[in-house]
């Protein structure tokens, strides 16, 4: 590529960065942060239930049936489908605009953590909006069906794979993200203060356990890919309810529940409070 054409992708990356820093994008990315709280917070209530002998779906489409109750739910779920695809966005331009301005190896690790979290919240936001139009989805059967249909294709094993990689890897970066306190930088009026201890304990204890949740996901779509057996890949929902069957289960069941509420209240300040 040429001096000119260096120059002015240069420009246009400058320009489009520009508008990502509008302040439309920072209210809705926030508020997308708000609408995370919610969902994990009732994601951990709804595990919590599944711990002790109840009933429920311990995953997204589950917290969002919640939400979506009432006659003022298609209209929430629309609002949450703004959020989440402002949230995307963000991201997105996290891991391309502004990654481009650090250094080789942290420009790296910020596109592609930046990336996948863009992929998820995209299709929240999508999940949002078939939820708006009356739809009803099931994650852990999408999942399934998602599954069985790439094991009839001639290259579905490397595409669960992948998938099941990134799923994995994202939960491991949650971990560190969370044991490391690497998500420091991202708060704002709390460093050394009492209050601001208490959140960095929501936000280790949040990030690990999320960490921990996606892990189990990915694991299960190594084990459908092992067993060739599309029945093993079931989400969330699945992971977590497959804990039960095993000694000292329900234990770590409750604790990645509690975990998941902590990481809601986490992001619950950090969508008023983050850095963006």
């Amino acid at each position: 590529m040429s001096t000119d054409e260096n120059s002015l992708a240069r420009e246009a990356a400058d320009a489009a960065e520009e508008v990502s820093d509008h302040k439309a994008l920072d209210v809705a990315a926030r508020f997308g942060f708000g609408v995370l709280a919610v969902v994990h917070i009732l994601i951990g209530i709804i595990a919590l239930q599944i711990a002790f002998g109840g009933n429920g779906e311990a995953e997204p489409t589950g917290a969002l049936e919640r939400l979506a109750g009432g006659t003022a739910g298609p209209w929430t779920m629309w609002a949450c489908a703004i959020g989440c695809f402002g949230l995307a966005a963000w991201q997105l331009s996290e891991a391309t605009l502004r990654a481009r301005h650090l250094p080789t190896g942290e420009q790296l690790s910020k596109t592609i953590s930046s990336g996948s979290l863009s992929i998820i919240y995209g299709s929240m936001s999508f999940t949002f909006a078939r939820f708006a139009f009356g739809g009803e989805v099931d994650s852990s059967e999408s999942t399934r069906d998602f599954t069985a249909s790439m094991m009839g294709s001639p290259f579905g094993i490397f595409v669960i794979l992948a998938v099941g990689g990134t799923v994995f890897g994202i939960g491991v970066y949650f971990v560190f993200k969370g044991m490391l306190r690497k998500f420091r930088p991202e708060l704002r009026h709390f460093e050394d203060t009492h209050r601001g201890a208490l959140i960095e304990v929501l936000g280790v204890i949040g990030h690990v356990a999320k960490g921990i949740a996606l892990i189990l996901v990915g694991v299960l779509f190594f084990a459908a890919v092992i067993t060739h057996d599309a029945t093993r890949s079931t989400g969330l929902d699945g992971s977590l309810k497959a804990l039960t069957d095993y000694p000292f289960g329900t234990p770590l069941l409750v604790t990645v529940a509690v975990g998941l509420i902590c990481y809601g209240i986490f992001a619950l300040v950090r969508s008023k409070f983050g850095r963006m």
